[in-house]
């Protein structure tokens, strides 16, 4: 009994054992299969973590490859500047409270220094009011309002000094002036020329009134001013203007810049000589500046006062007698200055007179008799014209 025991024993026993081999026998290749698969698993995540790495250097690599933009990389501030600024932060209400007078200060002394600058300068203009007076002209005024009767279609009386006009009739119409063109060709001439200029004729056969001049021959300026200006010689007024740098056209431009210069905007000049009807044109009323423009110039005024002269050449082989077409030089105080007469202009005449220690301008122009027209204007002036004298008066201190 105890055998039969014993052996359903070990046959149990034998039937535990070979349960187990096959339990191990079905498991092991599933735990073999899962080692295997947790192995492929570890594998793929570092090979993932190897190309994941390469790629990330390589980014890296790339970008440091990549030019670096200098205004993207913040600039380093030195030792000196970190310390300046931490200065100017601890310390910034006391540099404020300090640079706010300063600022004050200069600019307070800066208005001084300029203030005390005006009040020296005035200083030194200071007029004494016991020792000034004011200067006061004689004023002209008409006393009798009868206008003369003329011939001429326009006319003009204006004192010199003052410039005021004390008669006029149609003052600002345009005429032709004829040779009394040749006051702006002397003016123009004189600031260009000296007296001992030597002048070459280089135009023959000049129309209109000359003296005969012949081509070639050589004189001195001032004597081609008297010819021009007492018989008006054209042949004079031609010489000196070819004579001029640039020719005729360049002096007669010339002429032009003169007249702008002088203010007479209703005046234009074509020739030295005037025989352009169209080209030279004024009003009475320019004419009268120019003319008292004129009379300041003591050269001038020297040759439009003389009545006659002798001119010769430079080497003395020709002689010209000049004599002066105003007629009523000499008389009634006048002084000067110019005839003119063409077909078109009619006669003009522009004078300079003196009366009562007074100079005054009258300028008639297209008239038929000048000479007749200009007395009457000189009778105008001894009858009506007078003066007023106010008082000097001291000046009154503030």
């Amino acid at each position: 009994m105890k055998d039969s025991q014993s052996h359903k024993k070990e046959t149990k026993q034998l039937k535990k054992n070979s349960n187990k081999k096959r339990k191990f026998i079905k498991k092991a290749p599933s735990a073999r299969v899962g080692k295997s698969l947790h192995t492929q698993s570890v594998i793929k995540k570092l090979f993932a973590s190897l190309l994941f790495t390469g790629s990330k250097s390589k980014t890296i690599s790339s970008k440091r490859n990549r030019p670096v933009k200098k205004e993207s990389l913040p600039r380093q501030k030195s030792a000196g500047e970190n310390k300046f600024s931490a200065f100017f932060k601890k310390y910034e209400k006391d540099i404020q409270l300090i640079l706010i007078p300063l600022i004050f200060l200069i600019v307070l002394f800066t208005i001084t220094l300029i203030n005390n600058g005006i009040v020296a300068e005035i200083g030194k203009n200071k007029i004494n009011p016991s020792e000034a007076f004011t200067e006061v002209n004689p004023y002209p005024f008409v006393q009798n309002i009868s206008a003369p009767t003329l011939s001429a279609k326009a006319a003009i009386i204006t004192d010199a000094d003052s410039q005021v006009i004390l008669f006029s009739k149609n003052p600002n119409v345009r005429l032709s002036m004829a040779s009394t063109t040749k006051i702006m060709t002397a003016l123009t001439a004189l600031d260009y020329y000296k007296d001992d200029s030597i002048l070459t004729v280089k135009s023959a056969g000049v129309q209109g009134s000359t003296i005969g001049l012949r081509y070639g021959e050589k004189l001195f300026f001032k004597d081609l001013l008297f010819a021009m200006l007492l018989p008006s010689a054209n042949d004079a007024a031609v010489s000196i203007a070819d004579n001029f740098p640039g020719g005729v056209e360049s002096f007669v431009l010339k002429m032009n810049e003169k007249a702008q210069t002088l203010h007479l905007y209703n005046t234009h000049f074509s020739d030295p000589t005037g025989l352009d009807d169209d080209g030279n044109y004024t009003t009475v009323v320019d004419m009268a500046h120019l003319a008292s423009f004129a009379i300041k110039n003591s050269e001038f005024t020297e040759i439009t006062s003389t009545k006659q002269r002798i001119i010769t050449t430079v080497d003395s082989s020709k002689r010209y007698a000049l004599f002066n077409l105003n007629k009523l030089l000499g008389k009634d105080g006048v002084t000067g200055i110019k005839t003119g007469t063409t077909e078109a202009a009619g006669e003009v005449l522009v004078t300079s007179t003196v009366e009562n220690g007074h100079t005054f301008i009258i300028v008639v122009m297209n008239s038929q008799n000048r000479f007749v027209d200009t007395k009457n204007l000189l009778s105008f002036i001894s009858q009506s014209v007078r003066y007023v004298t106010p008082a000097a008066l001291p000046l009154k201190e503030d």
